[in-house]
């Protein structure tokens, strides 16, 4: 075998060195180079831009962990601590209401609700429909009615079941631990004593809606309930405190943790009204029977305290119940209420507006003795009726009725007798009397508080109306006509008055000339039962009429009860109560035929007066006695009561 000898030249080469350097060698010829290597520099551009695109990168996550770590860490921290963190509210306990005896009227009872929290929707679509698969059962809804809900909903805080019934409870707190983003909250609602009795002053409560609470997060939960009408809604906040907060922690899986209450909730305070819950109930329970009687559907019913504008009562026909409200209720019954065209849900003792008929002749019997149209012992003579002629066609006259022929009357048996051919004559003159007039007519029914809202703790208030000169000219284009006058001297023609205005007024006869502002709140209380607030008589008006005039105008309405002097007189079934009262009653024709608004209203005892009373039963068919004796049932009831 052949030896070779590598010199010390070549001896640190490798073969494979001299294989490329043969092949760079080749490479060099065939393309026109002419240096020796085969590894050659970068471009300087090259590494430039590079060190820039590295630069870039490095900038970006730096500024990026900036921004996420300094500039919006606490956001991204509390997006954190809410998903592990929920902090709900815990409903504070709602005021309850009594009547004036601390009867209780309205309780407070529990309730329980399934609610969704957003924030733990999966985002796996299927685990999604799986996850509401399970909840259907418990909701009664199928998992696209609960997607709805759930994404219509503006709040993370989603109800997706109210009012659990008891099978249904108890499936739920079961299968809660599995249900991920599920809690079962509980919820007091509202539950009225003998809801139809006094639903028109209490009220009823309803579901926040998401705009109501989108102004009131402090203060609600979109699970709560607020006042929809009565005092409920009236006195929202005193009955309404501060919730307080619990605060669940969960893990990624959204099993809870610990809970542990974060600020103790409020409680609201408590109401007790001026209403006797005996008068209301005998109230409403004389009215529906008389409705039942003659067929009629609508009436109000209204007792106060002249002394300091207390309500005693307040009761307005057709009337509701409003636990039909509260969740959980009939909802066909609630549906039949809120379709019902007798619009049970109106309050027409505050906001139903009425002819008065003869209702408004002893407050004309004050503006006529003010002014010096009539004295007392002036008598004018009644045959039934009077005639004018028209001006432009004396043989096209008009004849203006009475119900009777009264014969000779002075103010006092006019009013007892409920004469209309006096009024007419005082109200508009006729012969040599000459009459108060539209202008004067106005401005003494807007003495006694007619033509404005009394300012009721009530809401849905309305201001009755009074016509005059200006309004009939712009309204129908026409003067005012001796006969408008005669008219609004019997509560006919275009007046529309409430019933409250009506017993406010009264109220002034009664108790010499002082009109109140009427309340049916007495006082608040705490939630430890102590008064923190007493609603004071307010004032409205007083002295506007002299006390002579006053005098002679309750001799009259006294007249009307004990029938003396005046056989005719219209509320004698009132002389039987075990004390003296006075009255006046007043007939409105309606625009259907031969149907009438039948109103009394009377007070007593009638030498210090403590309760005044007014009755309207609208639509009655033809002329009966159907006020006169309610009244006498109730005020007998009343003061038997008392006694």
């Amino acid at each position: 075998m052949s030896r070779f000898r590598i010199s010390k030249k070549f001896e640190d080469i490798e073969p494979h060195e001299i294989v490329l350097d043969s092949l760079a060698e080749k490479e060099e010829e065939e393309i026109g180079i002419t240096g020796k290597r085969l590894e050659v520099p970068i471009l300087k551009v090259i590494i430039q831009i590079f060190s820039v695109f590295c630069l870039l990168v490095l900038s970006f996550l730096f500024i990026k962990t900036f921004q996420m770590q300094v500039i919006e860490g606490k956001e991204y921290s509390q997006k954190a601590n809410e998903n592990k963190f929920i902090i709900t509210k815990v409903q504070a306990e709602r005021g309850v209401i009594y009547d004036r005896d601390m009867k209780q009227l309205v309780y407070n009872r529990s309730n329980f609700d399934l609610v969704f929290y957003k924030n733990y929707t999966p985002e796996d679509e299927n685990e999604f429909n799986a996850l509401l698969d399970r909840v259907s059962e418990i909701t009664k809804k199928t998992p696209e009615e609960m997607k709805l809900i759930i994404d219509e909903a503006t709040t993370k805080e989603v109800v997706l079941a109210e009012s659990l019934d008891h099978q249904s409870l108890i499936l739920a707190e079961t299968k809660i631990s599995d249900l991920d983003g599920f809690e079962i909250k509980n919820n007091s609602i509202r539950e009225y004593v003998d809801g139809n009795v006094f639903s028109h002053v209490l009220g009823y409560t309803g579901k926040i809606t998401q705009e109501e609470y989108a102004g009131e997060k402090e203060s609600y939960s979109i699970l709560d309930y607020v006042g929809r009408a009565g005092v409920e809604k009236y006195y929202e906040s005193d009955l309404r405190k501060d919730p307080g907060e619990m605060v669940t922690e969960r893990d990624a899986m959204g099993n809870v943790l610990s809970q542990s209450i974060a600020s103790e909730p409020e409680s609201g305070n408590s109401l007790i009204l001026s209403l006797d819950a005996g008068l209301q109930e005998k109230m409403v329970s004389g009215i529906q029977s008389v409705l039942d009687r003659i067929g009629s559907k609508k009436a109000v019913g209204i007792a106060m305290d002249p002394r300091n504008g207390e309500v005693l009562a307040l009761a307005s026909f057709p009337n509701f119940d409003n636990n039909l409200f509260q969740k959980g209720a009939d909802s066909n019954a609630l549906q039949s209420v809120l379709t019902d065209k007798k619009q049970p849900l109106f309050n027409r003792a505050i906001a139903g507006r009425y002819l008065t008929g003869s209702t408004i002749k002893p407050f004309l019997a004050s503006g006529a003795l003010e002014e010096k149209i009539i004295s007392p012992s002036k008598k004018i003579y009644c045959e039934g009726g009077i005639y004018i002629p028209n001006p432009y066609d004396p043989t096209k006259g008009q004849r203006f009725t009475d119900m009777h022929t009264h014969g000779w009357v002075d103010i006092k048996k006019a009013i007892a007798e409920s004469c209309n051919v006096f009024f007419y004559t005082v109200a508009g003159g006729y012969g040599d009397q000459k009459g108060l007039g539209p202008t004067k007519i106005k401005e003494y029914l807007e003495l006694f508080g007619w033509n404005e809202k009394t300012g009721i703790d009530l809401p849905g208030e309305v201001a009755g109306f009074l016509p005059d000169k200006e309004w009939k000219k712009e309204t129908w284009k026409q003067d005012w006509w001796d006969g408008d006058t005669y008219n609004l001297s019997i509560g006919q023609g275009y007046l529309l008055i409430t019933p409250l205005e009506v017993i406010n007024a009264y109220s002034a006869i009664a108790n010499g000339g002082t009109i109140y502002e009427p309340h049916v709140v007495k006082q608040v209380l705490d939630s430890e039962g102590e008064v923190i607030k007493e609603t004071e008589s307010k004032i409205i008006k007083k002295d506007f009429i002299s006390q002579e005039t006053l005098n002679i105008v309750r001799e009259g309405m006294r007249q009307t009860v004990t029938a003396e002097n005046s056989p005719q007189a219209t509320a004698y079934d009132l002389n039987s109560l075990p004390v003296s009262a006075a009255a006046k009653t007043g007939t409105a024709e309606t625009s259907k035929n031969q149907t009438y608004h039948s109103w009394i209203t009377a007070f007593a005892p009638y030498e210090n007066p403590e309760i005044v009373l007014t009755i309207l039963i609208e639509d009655v068919e033809g002329i009966q006695r159907t006020v006169t004796p309610l009244a006498y049932e109730i005020l007998n009831w009343y003061f038997s009561q008392e006694n």
